[in-house]
C-alpha cells in the first residue's frame, strides 16, 4: 500500500485529504508543519506528500528543499496546495521540486487527476 505524508497546518485540510485519499488505497501519515513533515520522513520516505505551502515552523517551500536534499528525497511525488494563484509562486514550487500543484479548495476529483498525472493512481 502506497504512503502519503499530508501537510497542512489546518487539521480540517488533513481530515478532507486523509479522507479523499484513503479512497485511492493510500495509507496516511499527518504533519501540521514542515519541521513534523522532515522528521516523518526521516522516520519512513513516503510515495506521495501533499503539501501546504502556507505554514508555521517551517513552510512548504523551505520543506521542499529540504526534503529534495535528502538521501531518497527525490522518490516522494509531491503535489503542493495552495491558494496563490500567481504564476511566479507556482513556477517558485516547480522549480523548488514540486511535481504538481492543486489550488484549494480541492475536491475528490482535482485530487485525482493530479495524482494519476505524476503516476501515483
Amino acid at each position: 500500500m502506497k504512503r502519503c505524508l499530508v501537510i497542512d497546518d489546518s487539521s480540517v485540510i488533513r481530515k478532507v485529504a486523509r479522507r479523499i485519499l484513503e479512497g485511492f488505497g493510500f495509507t496516511i501519515v499527518e504533519a501540521a508543519d514542515g519541521r513534523q513533515a522532515l522528521d516523518a520522513c526521516v522516520k519512513e520516505m513516503p510515495d506521495a506528500i501533499l503539501l501546504d505551502w502556507n505554514m508555521p515552523v517551517m513552510d512548504g517551500y523551505e520543506f521542499l528543499r529540504a526534503l529534495r536534499a535528502m538521501p531518497h528525497g527525490d522518490k516522494p511525488k509531491v503535489v503542493f496546495c495552495t491558494t496563490e494563484n500567481d504564476l511566479a509562486h507556482i513556477a517558485r514550487a516547480m522549480h523548488a521540486g514540486a511535481d504538481e500543484y492543486i489550488m484549494k479548495p480541492f475536491d475528490k476529483e482535482i485530487v485525482e487527476a493530479k495524482f494519476q498525472e505524476v503516476g501515483l493512481i
